[in-house]
C-alpha cells in the first residue's frame, strides 16, 4: 500500500510540473484610443477609479496578472474568467457598443451591483482592495442610473 501511495505522489508531483509547461496566453489586447469607456462617456473621476479598481482587472484590456497566473491550474482558471468576462462586458471597447447594448450593459452593472453579485467572491478572496463600500457600490449606481437616463434621452426608440 505504501509503494502504491508514493508512486501516486510522484506521479501527481511530476504532472504538476510538467502542467506548468503549458500556460494561458496572457497578454493584454491593445487598447484603441477612442475606443474606451473613459474616452467615449462622462465618467466622473470618482467612479472612474472605483471601476479601475473593482473591475478592470476582468472587464478591460488593462488586466494587472497577479502572480499565480504564473501557476498551473490557477492560470487556466484566470484565463477562462477574463475571457469571459471581456465578452460580456469589456470597458476598453465600450464605444464600439451599439446604444441598445451600452443601456443593457448599463442596467446589468445595477443589477450585479445590487445583488452583490460583482466583483465576484473568488476575486475578492486576493483582491481585498476591490471590495466595494456601500458609498462606492451606490455611486457606481447612481453612475450607471444617469448614463442609461442620457443614452435613452438621445437614442428615443
Amino acid at each position: 500500500m505504501k509503494k502504491i501511495l508514493k508512486i501516486a505522489a510522484i506521479v501527481l508531483v511530476v504532472g504538476f510540473v510538467l502542467a506548468q509547461f503549458i500556460r494561458p496566453s496572457f497578454s493584454n489586447p491593445p487598447i484603441v484610443p477612442g475606443e474606451t469607456l473613459e474616452e467615449s462617456t462622462t465618467v466622473p473621476a470618482d467612479v472612474q477609479m472605483i471601476i479601475g479598481r473593482s473591475c478592470g482587472d476582468c472587464h478591460s484590456n488593462k488586466t494587472v496578472y497577479p502572480w499565480y497566473s504564473k501557476v498551473t491550474p490557477f492560470n487556466w482558471f484566470l484565463a477562462n474568467h477574463i475571457e469571459d468576462a471581456r465578452k460580456e462586458m469589456n470597458f476598453s471597447v465600450w464605444n464600439t457598443y451599439a446604444p441598445k447594448r451600452k443601456l443593457k450593459k448599463l442596467e446589468d452593472i445595477r443589477e450585479q451591483l445590487e445583488a452583490k453579485e460583482m466583483p465576484l467572491p473568488s476575486y475578492l478572496w486576493i483582491h481585498r482592495d476591490a471590495v466595494l463600500s456601500e458609498e462606492q457600490s451606490g455611486l457606481v449606481l447612481e453612475w450607471a442610473a444617469a448614463e442609461g437616463l442620457r443614452l435613452k434621452n438621445e437614442n428615443p426608440q
